[in-house]
């Protein structure tokens, strides 16, 4: 098994050490960036298995980090560490490519369970897409191919960059077409946890997602709005399933 390794980009040294202090034993490196500058150059150079990043740094900031971790390195897990009362951060946050945020103050139990689903995520995805009925199967929908077995999405025959949660969520659409889920449904089967308030979490990552594989994002036709209730994914008519291997 590959050694999990962990950055943190925080400037402030008490949250730094508290978070070290309760993500220590879940990884075999954990290195800390105590601004924006060393964020950026570790966190562009190496390979991690999650980066943790603080919105508010000296130098380049979180999103400034996240998108150039983007850049390259679309299936790499982030979590945004935002302050409670900056919403419009958070929401920039999860549109520049973060998987997931926490509000501070955190709660370190929270902090601790969010980082375990991702970890889990990363296992599936090296031992099994999702583990889902014929997930290793190739899905076709319309001009929409999706390869499991590659993590990959092809659009009229051209590559779709999808980050690792986005391709986690239309995958897990794909595999229940029609199916009407709830926001909290979706935290729990895609996400791996349920809190209430992330909501917003799955709005952003869906907007991001029709964005990218819808031909008018603000008239979705495949993933559809159920007023009142959720989301589901449309024209299930038109699935077909094939092999991975063809």
């Amino acid at each position: 098994m590959n050694k999990r390794r962990i950055l943190l980009v925080e400037d402030e040294q008490d949250i730094a050490e508290l978070v070290a202090l309760h993500l220590d034993d879940l990884c075999d490196e954990f290195v800390v960036a105590q601004d924006g500058y060393e964020g950026m150059r570790l966190a562009t150079s190496g390979t991690w298995d999650l980066t943790i990043l603080d919105l508010r740094l000296p130098g380049p900031d979180g999103l400034e980090i996240c998108r150039a971790i983007r850049r390259t390195r679309p299936y790499q897990p982030i979590l945004m560490l935002t302050a409670k009362s900056a919403e419009l951060d958070r929401v920039l946050g999860l549109e520049t490519g973060a998987d997931d945020y926490l509000t501070k103050p955190f709660s370190v139990l929270e902090l601790v369970a969010r980082v375990r689903a991702i970890f889990r995520r990363i296992e599936n995805m090296q031992q099994a897409p999702l583990p889902e009925a014929d997930s290793k199967e190739k899905v076709s929908v319309g001009n929409l191919s999706i390869d499991p077995g590659r993590r990959e999405v092809l659009q009229d025959s051209k590559k779709i960059e999808l980050t690792a949660r986005e391709f986690d969520l239309l995958n897990y659409f794909a595999r229940n077409p029609g199916r009407v889920f709830r926001r909290a449904d979706l935290l729990d089967n895609v996400w791996g946890y349920g809190h209430e308030g992330y909501e917003h979490t799955v709005n952003s990552h869906i907007n991001r997602l029709r964005a990218k594989i819808e031909s008018n994002p603000s008239q979705p036709e495949i993933i559809v709005t159920v007023w009142g209730v959720g989301y589901k994914f449309a024209g299930h008519d038109r699935i077909t399933a094939m092999d991975s291997a063809t």
